[in-house]
């Protein structure tokens, strides 16, 4: 038994974290539950495995798979999870819907408990309890959980981040890899190796995530490269949305590649569904560039490298956001995480709190209700907290 002076343990804040979301997964409809995310379009593409589901495209008599026969705006790993799991439910939505849900939830302890490791490394047993139990409180990670697969991109990143801290090089080497193959994002963890210890250092775990990644690809490049290579493309040509960058340009909808139908086209990948952007990505990259350059020059006013480290991390995840063409909301997933190891629990609670609410009056409550007039007003809301963060990141990374 516990002492009364002493707060719970961890195992019982997993304990609750894994039984009430699992109770959430056998108590409702999971139609209602999935409803706002993607399940049913990840559904969808794994469908298309099945013998005939591409009837049209490759014959009555066989399946088509992403990067062989149609391009994918993902690395391997998801789109190939995706059909197992698909697959392992018997091709059916409901048994798919709880078994995705599931896998997802095993990731989201393993991102609760990189999570605790994390703070308690950082600072000690009972803060690293407080930042667990806020964790498993909040309504953010429990609807993206439902929503879409970035509990795997928040695990490599805080493995990642795990992995530099305790100097386990070999599992930084495959988080950064293995996370860069989910999706491209954990590959910014490489400024935060440089800053931690060197340019030779993050030039060699670069070097690894490179053939990590051609492992992987690389297969698929000998059977298709046609749709590999337009797989590739596939980010770089995306339209811009949800962003001051989309108000320029005139979008006004969610990020989206278009209909299914359009994947087995390897042109279209490299086609912007909405508006092209009126000022060029390129263009855009040169002033954030310059800022992120300035930002890793400054020395580090804090007596904890390993906190330098995450703060720095989380700095640079918040000025790709400001640059990015695009916001998608699912990012949260991992920038909350981070924000808790980064600020203090109040500051990061409130700071995850409004970037919540603001991102649901956005989706689901607006743009579902086709509302998108109102879109500017929370992209600039956003914009501007997005802005105060960065502020707030950089003077506790260099103020003395």
């Amino acid at each position: 038994m516990w002492r009364s002076s002493s707060p719970p343990g961890f195992l019982l804040i997993i304990i609750l974290f894994f039984t009430s979301r699992l109770m959430m997964l056998l108590a409702f409809p999971l139609e209602d539950l999935i409803v706002y995310g993607d399940y049913q379009h990840y559904f969808n593409l794994a469908d298309m495995s099945r013998p005939g589901g591409c009837a049209p495209v490759v014959g009555p008599h066989r399946g088509c798979y992403p990067f062989i026969d149609y391009w994918y705006e993902f690395p391997p790993i998801f789109p190939y999870l995706n059909i197992a799991l698909y697959t392992l439910a018997g091709q059916q939505l409901k048994n798919y819907a709880f078994l995705m849900a599931f896998a997802l939830l095993l990731v989201e302890c393993a991102n609760l408990y990189l999570l605790y490791r994390l703070a308690f490394t950082l600072y000690d047993r009972a803060q690293a309890i407080n930042i667990a139990w806020i964790y498993t409180a909040l309504f953010v990670p429990v609807f993206f959980w439902l929503g879409n697969f970035d509990a795997l991109t928040a695990f490599f990143i805080l493995l990642g981040l795990y992995s530099l801290i305790k100097h386990k090089n070999k599992t930084l080497a495959l988080a950064l890899g293995l996370g860069t193959m989910v999706k491209f994002l954990p590959v910014i963890l490489i400024a935060t190796i440089w800053r931690a210890r060197n340019l030779k250092n993050a030039l060699i775990y670069g070097a690894a995530t490179v053939v990590i990644s051609l492992i992987i690809f690389g297969p698929f490049a000998l059977v298709s490269p046609q749709f590999t290579l337009a797989s590739l493309r596939a980010q770089a040509g995306k339209s811009s949305y949800q962003t001051v960058w989309a108000m320029v340009d005139g979008n006004t909808t969610t990020g989206n590649f278009g209909p299914l139908i359009d994947h087995f086209d390897p042109a279209k990948a490299a086609e912007p569904v909405n508006n092209p952007a009126r000022i060029p990505t390129w263009l855009t990259l040169i002033p954030f560039g310059l800022l992120g350059l300035f930002i890793f020059s400054r020395p580090s006013a804090l007596s904890n490298l390993n906190l330098d480290a995450i703060i720095f991390t989380t700095l640079t995840f918040v000025i790709f956001f400001l640059w990015s063409q695009g916001w998608s909301p699912q990012w949260q997933t991992f920038l909350i995480p981070l924000l808790l190891l980064a600020l203090p629990q109040q500051r990061a609670a409130l700071f995850i709190i409004v970037l919540g609410v603001i991102n649901f009056l956005e989706w689901p409550v607006m743009l579902s209700r086709g509302l998108t007039g109102l879109l500017p007003v929370t992209i600039l809301i956003r914009t501007l907290i997005f802005i105060v963060l960065a502020i707030e990141l950089y003077q506790r990374l260099t103020k003395r």
